[in-house]
């Protein structure tokens, strides 16, 4: 199977600050790939230069085949088929829950208003906020807005979803509800990249489990061999502090 997303020795510096050293990875569809580190070890950039929030400094993005750095990509077009999820929702606060969940759909897809419509109510159906279309984000809960936020992004239909440590901002009695959501997607086929760290999640969903460390991809392996059998020393180090 080919791969759907294709990293090789992607790098990323503020000045003198580097921050991805030389990262390579590559994804196959309906792959769910974790990646866990301490705070600082370059996990979140990593996730917004894959779908170019951050410009990379060096390397290669390959997705279906072709490098998105190249100079006449079509980049507003491969957007579109990445849905990200961020930590701090990111919803437009003057529009209510549905229009969330329709705007995009409709300017940058193209949909008319009946299809965004029927788009956005299937997938808020999906993450249990289908009585909340009208509400507007300040009437909602820290769990509720991300359930609406990874509707939003669902209706994009992305052939990848990225998620940016999407329960850091929860308080601890919504994490799961989120969680749940999340592992739910995770057995639909969908290809999800997920930096987080809800170790118990990155356990049971995903496919394999990227450890970073000081820029780099220090180890990676299955979930059993990344939590029972870390070969390096820092993972080890690592999942001691976080799993104690």
């Amino acid at each position: 199977m080919e791969n759907i997303i294709e990293i090789n020795h992607l790098q990323k510096s503020y000045g003198k600050n580097v921050v991805l050293k030389d990262i390579s990875l590559q994804v196959k569809p309906g792959e769910v790939v974790t990646i866990i580190g301490a705070s600082g070890s370059g996990k979140s950039t990593f996730l917004r230069c894959i779908n170019l929030l951050e410009q990379p400094t060096g390397g290669e993005i390959i997705y279906n085949q072709e490098n998105v750095l190249a100079a006449k990509y079509n980049l507003a077009k491969y957007r579109t088929h990445l849905g990200m999820v961020f930590q701090s929702f990111n919803l437009f606060n003057n529009m209510n829950v549905l229009e969330n969940c329709m705007t995009g759909q409709m300017t940058v897809l193209k949909r008319n208003k009946e299809e965004a419509q029927q788009v956005a109510l299937k997938n808020l159906e999906q993450v249990g906020m289908s009585r909340f279309i009208k509400a507007r984000p300040n009437q909602l809960s820290g769990g509720q807005k991300q359930r609406v936020a990874i509707a939003r992004a669902l209706s994009m239909n992305p052939n990848v979803l990225l998620f940016d440590e999407p329960t850091s901002a929860l308080d601890p009695e919504m994490v799961g509800e989120v969680l749940s959501i999340m592992q739910k997607l995770a057995h639909t086929g969908l290809t999800m990249l997920v930096v987080t760290h809800e170790m118990g999640f990155a356990k049971e969903v995903s496919d394999r489990v990227i450890f970073m460390d000081k820029g780099l991809i220090a180890e990676e392996g299955t979930p059993e061999q990344i939590f029972n059998h870390p070969q390096e020393a820092r993972t080890k180090e690592f999942l001691g502090r976080v799993l104690k």
